[in-house]
């Protein structure tokens, strides 16, 4: 779809025409390209006053070795150790839930479908003290999850939107494959991992990317789960080494970057998959 199509543009002819279409281009990659320029440019320089936003004077890596300093590496390393277990343990949960509730058919059905959209509603604020008690007491086992990466991994484990996604896509797998595969003599869970989970691909794309981001960005769990400084994730730390006065602005973005990098690998690493789920319901309809 191209820009000048969609926003009127495309039989404007003329120099006022292409003048005005000029500005409009730099306006948009301003606003959009604009922030991560001057992000890159700033983590990766040098400034007279680090206290302060401006323009650098050179090229280094001094902001990364600070960040290293302020435990900023050990942050992240806690990041990719929740978000890899969370994002593996949300796709399990995802794909045998789905399967249930597009293949299987159960009393109160409807009600689990209408709990899971209940649940994405709910923001995380409202639920701080009662996940913070169940974390504290795990029912049934009554074990202490707080401090721990369990703490913070168990509570994404399950996430309504994949859930959801995950459904809608194995309801439009033909049925007659899996009988194909019953008469062939194929089990349940080998119709399932050689027949319907290689179709799910492209969803399985679109889970990966918004999971992943949505467990990157975790900051109210881990905030209540760690106990220690050691235990926080990475956005936490940032939230931290915003109100560190002796931390000068390089090293902040240097560790805003850091944290930016993951989600555009993630999303680079499912491209494919994810935009061929985004668009497989469009044409399937």
């Amino acid at each position: 779809m191209r820009f000048d199509s969609t926003l009127g543009l495309e039989d404007r002819r003329g120099p006022v025409a292409l003048t005005l279409k000029t500005i409009l281009y730099a306006a948009i990659v301003i606003v959009f390209l604009g922030p991560l320029a001057g992000l890159l440019v700033n983590a990766f320089g040098t400034v007279p006053d680090p206290t302060r936003f401006s323009l650098p004077t050179g090229f280094s890596l001094d902001n990364f070795a600070r960040a290293g300093e302020r435990k900023v590496y050990l942050y992240l390393l806690n990041s990719f150790v929740v978000v890899g277990f969370g994002l593996l343990l949300q796709m399990l949960v995802s794909v045998f839930a789905a399967y249930a509730l597009a293949r299987k058919r159960f009393r109160g059905m409807a009600f689990v479908l209408i709990l899971m959209l209940v649940t994405m509603m709910i923001p995380e604020e409202v639920i701080i003290l009662p996940l913070a008690a169940v974390l504290g007491d795990l029912p049934v086992f009554g074990t202490n999850l707080l401090g721990t990466y369990a703490g913070m991994i168990l509570p994404v484990g399950a996430w309504g939107f994949s859930i959801l996604v995950m459904t809608e896509f194995m309801k439009e797998v033909p049925v007659e494959l899996e009988e194909a595969a019953r008469i062939d003599g194929a089990g349940e869970l080998r119709t399932f991992f050689t027949i319907i989970l290689p179709l799910c691909r492209p969803a399985l794309g679109v889970i990966g990317v918004f999971g992943f981001t949505m467990i990157w960005d975790q900051y109210v769990l881990p905030l209540i789960v760690a106990t220690e400084s050691d235990q926080w994730t990475l956005p936490i730390a940032l939230r931290s080494l915003r109100s560190d006065e002796e931390v000068g602005i390089g090293v902040l973005l240097a560790a805003s970057l850091l944290a930016l990098l993951p989600s555009i690998i993630a999303f680079l690493a499912f491209q494919r998959q994810f935009m061929r789920g985004l668009t497989s319901g469009a044409i399937k309809g």
